[in-house]
């Protein structure tokens, strides 16, 4: 079994960076706080010149059906800045589980196409774990 710190640094990050998770509190009121780092050295990230640094609270959690939790990059670009709410849904679906995450209040600076890639990808990672773990 992967320890959920592991399991949030393979999955939570979309294909073309790397994930490192300074802090992982998963109960409800938990905190995290984790960067994302783009591996192409062109890539500008939000908090630094490659890195993405964000961090939360969950603010509901409901096992098996629902993740609420609240973010915000550290940044100094006030395009970037504010909190942004991501909630998740699961349902059980035939042979499996159908996950919904709606984003309230992505920052005006985020642009909508690349918010939307990037947990697709990060989406795919889950499930590609998720089915290691279950085999």
């Amino acid at each position: 079994m992967v320890s959920s710190t592991r399991a949030v640094a393979t999955w939570m990050v979309p294909a073309g960076m790397t994930s490192y998770v300074h802090a992982f509190d998963p109960r409800e009121g938990g905190s995290f706080r984790i960067s994302l780092t783009y591996d192409a050295p062109t890539a500008a990230g939000k908090t630094t010149a490659q890195t993405d640094t964000f961090h939360g609270r969950f603010v509901k959690l409901v096992p098996n059906e629902l993740v609420v939790e609240v973010v915000e990059f550290e940044t100094t670009d006030p395009r970037l800045r504010g909190e942004m709410t991501i909630t998740i849904t699961l349902v059980d679906a035939d042979g499996g589980t159908d996950i919904l995450a709606v984003h309230d209040g992505v920052p005006r600076g985020v642009p909508a196409a690349d918010n939307e890639t990037g947990w697709r990808s990060s989406l795919a990672k889950l499930a590609a774990l998720v089915e290691e773990q279950l085999t």
